[in-house]
Formats: C-alpha cells, sequence, structure tokens
C-alpha cells in the first residue's frame, strides 16, 4: 500500500499536575517510494493477535508493535539476519514469516516472546 511522502507521528503526553493531554505531532518526511504494511502475528502467551503497522522508505524503516497494551515506535537496526527493530529495552526482530520480542532487561539467556505472521489465504 502507498502512502503520502510523509509518516505522521501522533504522541500523547500527559501533564500529570494540570491534568491534561497536550498532543504532539512529528512528521517524517519519506522517499517517494514510501510503503506501508500491516501485518498480524499470533504471538506465544498472547492471546489476541499482534497488529504490527511497518512504514518503509530508505533509509527510514519504522514498526509501531504493541507491548504490553502500549503502541510503541521501534527504529531499524542493523542485523545479520532478518529486520532488527528497537525501542528502548525491546527489539523486535523479523525473519520472514516469523518475529521474536526480547525484552533486553530479562538478560541474554532470556527466551523471546515467538510470533508467526497471520496470512488470510487457505
Amino acid at each position: 500500500m502507498r502512502t503520502a511522502a510523509a509518516a505522521l507521528i501522533s504522541l500523547s503526553l500527559v501533564a500529570p499536575a494540570l491534568a491534561i493531554e497536550p498532543t504532539m505531532q512529528i512528521v517524517i518526511p519519506l522517499g517517494a517510494n514510501a510503503q506501508q504494511d500491516l501485518k498480524t502475528y499470533q504471538c506465544e502467551g498472547i492471546d489476541e493477535p499482534l497488529a504490527v503497522q511497518y512504514v518503509n522508505s530508505e533509509p527510514t524503516y519504522l514498526a509501531f508493535v504493541p507491548v504490553e497494551g502500549e503502541k510503541r515506535l521501534f527504529v531499524n537496526a542493523l542485523a545479520a539476519s532478518g529486520v532488527k527493530y528497537v525501542s528502548g529495552q525491546y527489539v523486535w526482530w523479523t525473519k520472514g514469516a516469523s518475529a521474536d520480542l526480547y525484552d533486553e532487561t530479562k538478560g541474554e539467556d532470556a527466551p523471546p516472546i515467538s510470533c508467526t505472521e497471520v496470512t488470510d489465504t487457505p
């Protein structure tokens, strides 16, 4: 699916003392080759499928991945194989129809949450 020439990211910031919710928008200029994909994954130990949105426009590669009920922005990082995205302590690493979600605070030997892309074809 082709997108417009810019990605618009909306972030909600909460000001606890004032109890208001201001909104900030960030516009990321994307090239004419920009693509947006929405993929669904079924993950071990998670009842509901994860809807992951990808925005790709060389050299910018982004993924919006829901983690613990919060939609997080992940950015592409160098990977030996597959496509690796990072957001704070989390790593979302895709290889073909498989994806793994790592929490770096759990240590190097902690197993990831393993996911498989759900396809609509029988």
